[in-house]
């Protein structure tokens, strides 16, 4: 069931709302193997209680402090394109000096990496290395930003300067894709829960598992090797800047209300998609970066 008009959540974000990224974090977690959470519990910070759903959404917030400035552009790539007459991305030419989601997944990951053998090696318990915490969380939210369509896409500042109507609002595209969309898909005119899944996103892992998308879930994994770290977000963020030329562009009309002239219904399946890739894919990241293959005695070490 869809939203009527003016019954959407109205928000301002600068990527999926939090409360989206903790519901990928929370589906992923329903993908996770046990000893992985038995390894990146002791890597998070105690207050969350061991789950990367509930750490999910942190990123954006500490970008948004004066400690945390520096990570600001980490969560998108500007392509030099132009949707929706032309849609490429060169990670060579688009990735800012300072860092951007391909290259944050990257140094996250590596810095992930070595944390998760300090606990296996038993140096590393109850979250006490900030700088480990921190590159779990920030994986855990840039493996969700990276499917998010217009933080793969330089026009207007990923959509932030492009003006639409949203259900009578005056808003701009990048929040009807942030948040808009999402909570129209849910039917929902409440914020979704930071705390536990929520039932439209235990749908979609639903769907995840019943195979139920036009794109087989497998197909998601082609490249999910934390080896191969600029490799595959490079080709996750190809896939979300392909969606500005084949939809998100090139079906926006600026002269028209988004939530009434079928685009917000045809965005529906798309963010569907997006946020399904982002979960299954961020499970399949952490599980091999932690080894899903454990001796018995390893297991019981972290009890």
């Amino acid at each position: 069931m869809h939203l009527t008009l003016g019954a959407v959540l109205i928000a301002s974000v600068a990527a999926w709302s939090t409360d989206v990224h903790n519901q990928i974090g929370f589906m992923a977690e329903q993908f996770i193997e046990p000893y992985t959470t038995s390894v990146l519990e002791h890597i998070l910070e105690p207050q969350y209680n061991g789950s990367i759903g509930r750490a999910a959404a942190w990123a954006d917030g500490y970008a948004h402090t004066d400690e945390g400035r520096f990570s600001y552009q980490w969560h998108w790539i500007d392509t030099h394109d132009h949707p929706p007459e032309r849609c490429s991305l060169h990670y060579d030419t688009d990735c800012a000096k300072g860092g951007c989601v391909v290259s944050a997944i990257e140094n996250q990951t590596s810095i992930l990496k070595g944390c998760i053998a300090n606990v296996k090696t038993g140096q590393l318990t109850g979250g006490a290395n900030l700088t480990c915490s921190y590159a779990l969380k920030w994986v855990s939210h840039f493996l969700g930003d990276i499917a998010q369509p217009l933080h793969a896409s330089g026009r207007a500042a990923g959509g932030n300067f492009y003006k639409v109507t949203f259900a009578n609002v005056s808003t701009e595209l990048h929040a009807v894709w942030d948040h808009y969309i999402p909570y129209f898909a849910a039917g929902t005119t409440t914020h979704f829960s930071n705390q536990t899944i929520a039932p439209f996103f235990e749908y979609l892992v639903s769907r995840i598992r019943k195979d139920l998308f036009w794109e087989a879930p497998y197909m998601w994994l082609a490249c999910s090797d934390p080896s191969k770290a600029v490799e595959c977000a490079t080709r996750w963020a190809t896939e979300s800047n392909r969606w500005t030329c084949d939809y998100v562009y090139s079906r926006a009309n600026q002269a028209s209300d988004l939530a009434t002239d079928g685009y917000a219904v045809g965005g529906v399946p798309i963010v569907e998609l997006q946020i399904s890739k982002a979960a299954l894919r961020l499970a399949t990241w952490l599980n091999k970066l932690v080894g899903e293959e454990q001796t018995k005695a390893d297991q019981m070490e972290l009890r």
